[in-house]
């Protein structure tokens, strides 16, 4: 067997556009222009690259992005003050303030400020609690891109037997609750989890989030199961160079897998379309008209 790759640039793109095109009818029918502000403190340089190619999709989409690069000397109650101006500011549909912060400044503190209206991350604990109580709220990114990416494959998820490898808030436990609202019956795994292999291959749809390169190895996997790789890990290549990988081993996965997503090009450019389709969501939402047919 050899696995259909999941195509996660080509389907991001066509995300992007179906976003580009309800953006210029807003701007067409109602003169608005959704407005995202980023906001990066310090300078991690994978942060920085993140931080660019968001502010490029943005403006490619014909929206509106407020870049606020701030020193790592920042302090939590200048971080805090620039949120506030942020919630207060009109142009600003969306917020999203690059994770990690310095250790200076507790990150829950900054979610909690963030107007849950404008939490396009999905990070706040109010939007957290609404996909949770199966109501609707602005979720996270890269688990609504990981669902997407199954349902591209299967339609629906209704009935599958689904494996999160992962308990993170960013990904595991968020992505277990919108399988859950697929209705998949969902079991979350962890480091703690016994017989880790054997729980795996009893899985129609396998999300490994764990962080670790190459961990899921191709026996792991239950032959024609559809496996969503999140994992980016950089590791050792010839030469003194490195190379980038996912948490499953992509070969041995591809040879039992019926549907796999590669690492690069699988789940990193929906994180990006999926913040996308939050911002004009929130857009609209803020505005009182409809949620836009995506």
């Amino acid at each position: 067997m050899t696995a259909r790759i999941i195509d996660g640039k080509t389907i991001a793109a066509d995300l992007r556009g179906k976003v580009t095109d309800s953006v210029h009818r807003l701007l067409r029918d109602r003169g608005l222009v959704p407005g995202i502000a980023v906001v990066l403190v310090g300078e991690n340089p994978a942060s920085e690259v993140y931080v660019r190619t968001k502010s490029k999709m943005v403006a490619a989409a014909g929206m509106h992005a407020i870049d606020r690069k701030l020193p790592v000397t920042t302090t939590e109650a200048e971080l805090l003050a620039l949120v506030g101006e942020l919630n207060a500011d009109p142009v600003v549909n969306g917020i999203l303030v690059q994770l990690p912060l310095p250790p200076q400044i507790d990150s829950h503190k900054i979610i909690a400020a963030i107007d849950p209206a404008k939490d396009v991350d999905g990070f706040h604990p109010l939007n957290v609690g609404r996909l949770a109580s199966g109501l609707p709220a602005l979720v996270p990114c890269t688990p609504l891109g990981c669902v997407m990416l199954a349902k591209s494959v299967h339609g629906s998820l209704a009935g599958m037997d689904a494996v999160v490898i992962g308990r993170s808030n960013i990904v595991g436990k968020p992505v277990a609750q919108l399988l859950l609202a697929e209705n998949a019956t969902v079991t979350i795994a962890h480091s703690k989890t016994r017989d880790l292999p054997a729980l795996c291959r009893r899985a129609d749809l396998l999300i490994a989030a764990i962080g670790r390169a190459e961990m899921v190895r191709g026996d792991w996997i239950k032959p024609g199961a559809t496996a969503i790789d999140v994992g980016i890990n950089r590791v050792p290549a010839e030469g003194g160079k490195s190379r980038i990988v996912g948490d499953v081993a992509y070969a041995e996965a591809a040879a039992v897998a019926g549907a796999l997503t590669p690492v690069p090009g699988g789940v990193g450019p929906m994180t990006i379309a999926c913040l996308l389709l939050n911002t004009l969501r929130a857009a609209c939402a803020q505005h009182g008209l409809p949620e836009p047919k995506i």
